[in-house]
């Protein structure tokens, strides 16, 4: 047995990539070819294929590490045999090529070095770019008249998986060019005509990075066909104008990206580009007519005009582009990935959900006493206990009451939750995060606090599973201790409410007779107005208080 590290093929014109996905494990077998990883620029996502067979002894790369041509993925346990680089397989394997297409009665060329000039025009057809069918043509190169040489690039397509060159197979003067923007084609599709004397370009073997399991690369050069074959005749006859068929809507990566960032479904945008071809446009206007509160866009395609490019799709003036470093010196810093995540999701929901927020305060003057108590009880059996605790308790007791606010939309449906998942934001050194107390409505104060302190550790860790950030019905927010007044926090989708907490004060309250101290919690709470009404939202916060002035009303 021998060790071999895989590293990162040539993944076209990119520097860094991030990892977005890990497909295998330690002790994983795999196959050649198998794809390892998916990595994703700011154009494209595109899996990481192994070079070779064996077991997986060590990953190299964990999540949101950036990679680039060259980069040890993992490292493989191979058999002696399988341990030679792929490199040196494929030469073997090379003569077959020839051999094959000569017993088969293909036309085929020979080495450029050997290859006899032939004179007249030649057809140069779309060579064999792997597992697609109907790829869109996305940029002409070349216009009638150029010199063309063997293996320039006429024209770019794309897949919903990558970008791709495609070059010709010979060399001479551009005729006629068979294809426009917008068009479709397929393998063995005639792509020019060239004329003069000419030279085809040596065979070149069948492109992995197009396979289905090699890296959907956004910048792939694809090697040049042999020169037009016997085979490619009998193909079925292939329409470049007709429009793509398939169950993945018609977008390019970049727009595909731009859509789930807004939490835009694509199946269900009808798109306004060549052959039906989703666009960053046709994303915005789908935005724009949820946010005009047109209730079809949830069920059907959205038919609202393509806004202006730059106004987030609200028919806004662009955005400024400002030279800061005019003005002083700067530094600029990447966002994490937790807020490059969130900010997305918070962006979708404040756009798509019509916030309401209501202010009031909470005498918890008892309730402190009570919880300060509790934690001197349980000072050695070291457990701690907040009041966000006691406020999840609280929170459960008036979802109860208001079930309209244990609830979320489904098209034109309210589902109502009988469970009662309640979820708090955690701050990080990385950004926010949001575990989820799972039945709260069967958990005590104290098992409440410890599964807090659990949560709020691993989420420091950054060992936060999908698991224990999902199935929220309703979210706190709490500023703790640091200080602050009210604000108005953004509903965490698809829930319909959220409740703001900011630092407890004492404040003169008057009884009747005269001002007291008391400690007071000031509340926030954010509704989806086309679930909730204001009548119902302010007697929710003022169940709320009640509770949390006198807790045993929890009981009742």
């Amino acid at each position: 047995m021998a060790l071999v590290d895989i590293q990162v093929p040539d993944i076209g014109d990119f520097d860094e990539v991030t990892v977005i996905e890990l497909l295998v494990k330690p002790g994983d077998a795999v196959k050649a070819e198998q794809s390892l990883i998916t990595v994703e620029s700011d154009k494209a996502s595109m899996e990481i294929p192994s070079s070779q067979s064996g077991v997986v002894k060590e990953l190299r790369v964990t999540l949101g590490d950036k990679v680039k041509q060259g980069s040890v993925v993992l490292t493989l346990e191979v058999a002696g045999a399988e341990a030679a680089p792929a490199a040196e397989k494929k030469p073997a394997a090379a003569p077959a090529a020839p051999a094959q297409a000569a017993s088969n009665s293909v036309a085929t060329s020979a080495p450029a070095a050997a290859a006899p000039a032939a004179s007249g025009p030649v057809e140069v057809r779309v060579p064999d770019i792997g597992d697609f069918k109907d790829v869109s043509v996305i940029e002409v190169l070349v216009k009638p008249g150029d010199t063309i040489k063997a293996e320039q690039s006429l024209i770019t397509v794309e897949s919903d998986k990558a970008s791709m060159e495609i070059p010709s197979s010979a060399a001479g003067v551009l005729k006629e060019l068979k294809v426009k923007l917008g068009d479709t084609v397929n393998i063995g599709d005639l792509l020019a005509v060239l004329e003069g004397s000419v030279a085809p370009a040596a065979a070149a073997a069948p492109l992995p990075a197009a396979s289905a399991s090699a890296p959907a690369a956004a910048s792939v050069s694809v090697p040049a066909a042999v020169a037009p074959v016997a085979p490619v005749a009998a193909m079925p006859a292939h329409e470049p104008t007709a429009a793509p068929q398939g169950g993945l809507p018609h977008a390019s990566p970049s727009v595909r990206k731009f859509a789930r960032e807004l939490g835009v479904p694509l199946a269900e945008l009808k798109g306004s580009g060549p052959k039906g071809r989703i666009t960053q446009d046709d994303v915005q206007a789908f935005t724009k007519s949820v946010m005009a509160g047109d209730t079809r866009t949830q069920a059907q395609v959205a038919k609202a005009p393509a806004a202006s490019a730059g106004g987030a799709g609200l028919d806004l003036l662009p955005w400024p582009k400002v030279d800061f470093t005019k003005f002083g010196p700067v530094e600029r810093r990447d966002m994490s990935r937790i807020k490059k995540i969130s900010g997305a999701n918070l962006h979708r929901n404040w756009v798509m959900i019509p916030h309401v927020c209501n202010h009031d305060d909470a005498d918890i003057t008892e309730l402190e006493a009570f919880r300060v108590q509790m934690n001197k009880e349980n000072e050695k059996a070291g457990i701690k206990i907040t009041m966000l605790a006691f406020l999840i308790k609280a929170s459960v007791a008036a979802l109860k009451k208001f079930p309209e606010f244990n609830a979320s939309l489904d098209g034109d449906q309210l589902v109502l939750k009988q469970y009662y998942n309640v979820a708090f934001a955690a701050d990080t050194p990385n950004g926010l995060v949001v575990p989820v107390i799972k039945d709260a409505d069967k958990k005590g104060i104290v098992q409440i606090s410890q599964e807090m302190g659990e949560l709020a550790k691993k989420a420091r860790d950054g060992k936060l599973s999908p698991a224990d950030m999902s199935g929220a019905c309703f979210t706190i927010s709490s500023l703790g201790g640091i200080g602050g007044r009210y604000f108005t926090p953004i509903i965490n989708a698809p829930e319909v409410a959220i409740l703001g907490v900011c630092k407890s004060q004492m404040e003169p309250v008057w009884d009747g007779k005269a001002f007291q101290p008391r400690l007071m919690l000031p509340l926030s709470l954010s509704w989806d107005h086309r679930v909730i009404d204001g009548a119902a939202a302010a007697r929710f916060n003022a169940y709320l208080g009640q509770i949390l002035a006198d807790f045993r009303r929890v009981l009742l």
